[in-house]
């Protein structure tokens, strides 16, 4: 064969193979688009929980992504998967089963995408009736927005430790509330309320819902024994108290200023940042009262319950924070106040009293 023959049979058998090659793309491209509107049909027709594989469940993996929480889509319902559709009930103002039934699914698609009808004011409506009366009613929520769910909004934030004047208007305040709120969960700062964000929310404020409506209140302290805040930011310890309250303030004072890690202070003591309960931690394990950090949910039954004289730490499922000989040790309002010592109070409302032993 000559070398322009050759040459020609060459270019001949390119020719065909990208021609192949245009005709299988749409077609491999319209079976996957194919294949994701079945999965996507699919998922509602049953009640899906733990144990259930499939199609079905990497669509639901896949909207719960969508809504904002990090999900693995491998079509496995494990632990991790209910986990994250119970964090999506709450927020949804949904009860928390970690079951996908019905109202679940049909909830998730409309804050996902946006087939609910849009409200006047924003936003999507999950209810078909009843207007926006709960967090969580419209996901997700964002300036310009207002309503009864925006109030809650507002009324949460300042519970949080997040001062906002509560108007029921998503104003040019609130956004700066929500985004100080962001930054200090570490999640994504870009001033809109999503479903994940609103289910961190209700966790700092009001936890998994066990706890009483409001924790006891420590007794007042005596004139001059209540610590102070320095211009440096770290509290000043009273003079009349126990080595043991000194000692936890010092403690505290160590790390007031660390940046807030999610999961910070577990594992080691020495972090380049720590979450609510890791500081909390770590300034108990300063007086010798704790050998190892405990996360939120398990302060509620630690040491004896109420309020203490000198010490109280406010728990639930979601969030700590403590009140050291009148002041208040709490990662909530760091970003605001650059430390962990604040001098004003918040609302105990969804969360357990207890305290060290003797103090």
């Amino acid at each position: 064969m000559s070398s322009l023959s050759f040459r020609s049979s060459f270019l001949g058998l390119v020719a065909a193979f990208a021609a192949a090659a245009v005709l299988l793309v749409p077609a491999a491209a319209g079976a996957a688009t194919s294949a994701s509107s079945t999965s996507s049909a699919a998922l509602g027709k049953s009640t899906l929980r733990r144990g259930d594989t499939g199609a079905a469940v990497k669509a639901l993996q896949r909207l719960l992504t969508r809504a904002g929480f990090k999900t693995t889509a491998d079509g496995q319902f494990g632990s991790g998967t209910a986990k994250v559709l119970r964090r999506f009930q709450r927020a949804a103002d949904l009860k928390a089963t970690g079951v996908a039934d019905a109202a679940t699914v049909s909830a998730l698609r409309r804050a996902t995408n946006g087939s609910a009808s849009r409200n006047t004011n924003g936003g999507f409506g999950l209810r078909s009736a009843g207007g926006s009366q709960h967090l969580g009613d419209r996901i997700p929520l964002q300036q310009g927005m207002s309503g009864h769910d925006v109030r809650i909004l507002q009324d949460f934030l300042t519970r949080a430790g997040f001062k906002t004047g509560i108007d029921g208007e998503f104003g040019a305040g609130t956004l700066k509330s929500v985004k100080l709120f962001e930054t200090d969960r570490q999640v994504a700062q870009d001033g809109i309320v999503d479903a994940a964000d609103i289910d961190l929310l209700r966790s700092l404020v009001a936890g998994d819902g066990g706890a009483p409506a409001t924790a006891a209140q420590p007794p007042p302290l005596a004139p001059g024994d209540k610590a102070t805040i320095g211009a440096d930011g770290l509290a000043v310890a009273p003079a009349s108290a126990p080595d043991p309250v000194k000692q936890i303030i010092a403690a505290g004072n160590e790390i007031a200023k660390t940046p807030y890690h999610y999961g910070g202070g577990h594992g080691t003591w020495q972090d380049t940042g720590y979450d609510c309960s890791g500081s909390v931690s770590y300034a108990l394990h300063g007086a010798g009262l704790l050998d190892q950090a405990l996360p939120s949910g398990d302060f509620t039954s630690w040491g004896e319950p109420g309020p203490g004289q000198w010490v109280t730490l406010y728990a639930n499922g979601g969030h700590i924070y403590m009140m050291v000989a009148g002041l208040r040790y709490d990662t909530s309002g760091r970003q605001q106040d650059g430390t962990r010592w604040h001098a004003d109070t918040r609302s105990s409302s969804g969360y357990t009293a207890v305290h060290p032993p003797g103090l």
